[in-house]
């Protein structure tokens, strides 16, 4: 799809805040009339030229490099300028300043983006995989962006679509000659077909699901009674003394949060206050709502109690308390003081890891296990960033096939399947753009930083 753009817009295309080097982009059909009002004539498309850039009363502003990119050889598709100067906000903020009275506009949030999609430039993956770069925070994150901003991701979901097509055809070739004595049903073994999409599909599944996890992580609440140790498990999973840690119980008040890794698995960990009926302290009994809303809005649950104390009356009744549709593990801290070993078992059908904050003994353990209980696997090759609401399209794609299928066999209605394939179509379509909405693309686009 091409769209064709009356206007021109311009924004800061660096990090905000003081760098080296600062960049204003422009886009749009009056970019290189606007950039040469500023610094005089452009040099041939993407060639640099040094120049000083200019306010309406000649006065410099800065000197640096304009760039020039002729469209439709450019990242938006259209013709584009950079301006590459000191990186000074109030200095980038001028030229952006002098662009509008020139008659440029400042660019919504991932505007840039949103027009290389528009004209065709990436599709709608890609488009997302740029923003998806830019906010990594590991190297498995940043590399599964790259396969995603390279079209790896668009290439499975469009070499499956071309199958899915394929099939298609022969079930309404069924459909419309179906006074022939052709059987297109049987001759083309749909049966066997739908099995193998299936087997595909599930395929690219796993590898979303895991660009999923490397994109956004899991959130890990520690909860428990006070001085069960949730603060120095807090500690060691952070790598730094991040919390308070004394022997008074009761030292956490409020929601302590760090962001970490673990093999590559963004984990965002929340340290509350311990939770207990034994109080009428009013900071008290708002820490305690609060770790109450943490455990609400938690992928996993990490319940600590001392092993030496063993299950208290108090632990079994926060453990009946958790929110039942939570998954948790049972963490029995303190094995340096209690003498057992470290280790990881099933006790009443509950996962319960044996360690010791305090000197470590047993967080490799741990680590193995949070990567296990969210599925996340760090060495899988293949893998691209996704987004959930790729999963959910993916998700939808397959209960179509699924209920394709079950038409197929159970009542042999082959207008039914031909019905539940194209509604597979239309939900994959929604992962590459093909099939979208203005309202599903304003949602994407407004997330992008401002000047990509």
């Amino acid at each position: 799809m091409t769209e064709h753009y009356t206007d021109t817009i311009v924004a800061i295309a660096t990090a905000p805040g003081r760098g080296g080097v600062g960049v204003v982009r422009l886009s749009g059909p009056e970019s290189a009339q606007i950039a040469e009002q500023i610094c005089g004539k452009l040099a041939q498309t993407r060639q640099a030229k040094f120049t000083h850039f200019r306010a309406a009363d000649k006065e410099i502003i800065d000197s640096g490099i304009a760039l020039y990119f002729a469209g439709p050889a450019s990242f938006t598709g259209e013709d584009v300028i950079e301006l590459q100067g000191h990186g000074s906000p109030l200095v980038m903020a001028r030229l952006c300043q002098r662009a509008v009275e020139l008659g440029a506009r400042m660019a919504r949030p991932g505007e840039f983006s949103e027009r290389a999609f528009l004209n065709g430039k990436m599709d709608l993956a890609q488009a997302e995989a740029v923003a998806d770069l830019i906010e990594s925070s590991t190297e498995l994150a940043a590399r599964s962006a790259m396969r995603s901003l390279q079209g790896e991701f668009s290439k499975k979901v469009n070499d499956f679509l071309q199958e899915l097509t394929y099939l298609r055809m022969f079930v309404e070739a069924s459909i419309d000659f179906a006074d022939e004595e052709i059987d297109f049903l049987g001759e083309a073994q749909v049966d066997k077909q739908l099995q193998q999409l299936l087997a595909t599909l599930a395929g690219i599944q796993g590898s979303a699901r895991q660009g999923r996890l490397l994109r956004e992580g899991i959130s890990v609440v520690l909860a428990g009674q006070p001085n069960a140790g949730k603060s120095s498990l807090h500690n060691r999973l952070a790598g730094h003394d991040a919390a308070i840690v004394t022997e008074v119980a009761g030292t956490t008040r409020d929601v302590l949060r760090e962001q970490i890794h673990l093999g590559g698995l963004p984990l965002r960990i929340s340290d509350t206050a311990g939770l207990h009926d034994a109080t009428s302290d009013i900071v008290e009994l708002e820490g305690i709502r609060r770790t109450q809303n943490e455990l609400a809005q938690a992928d996993h649950i990490l319940l600590l109690i001392d092993d030496q104390l063993g299950m208290t009356e108090q632990d079994t009744k926060i453990l009946s308390a958790l929110p039942t549709d939570k998954s948790f593990t049972l963490i029995r801290n303190k094995i340096d003081q209690s003498g057992h070993a470290a280790e990881i078992t099933i006790e009443n059908g509950m996962s319960v890891i044996y360690l010791s904050a305090k000197n470590g003994e047993g967080m490799d353990l741990l680590t193995q296990h949070l990567c296990e209980v969210v599925g996340f696997h760090p060495e899988e090759e293949g893998v691209f960033m996704a987004r959930r609401r790729h999963l959910d399209a993916l998700q939808r794609a397959q209960q179509a096939i699924e209920a394709g299928y079950d038409c197929l066999t159970g009542m042999g209605a082959g207008e039914l399947l031909a019905e539940e394939l194209r509604i597979a179509q239309s939900a994959l379509g929604e992962i590459t753009g093909t099939f979208t909405t203005e309202d599903l693309l304003d949602h994407i686009f407004s997330s992008f930083c401002i000047g990509k």
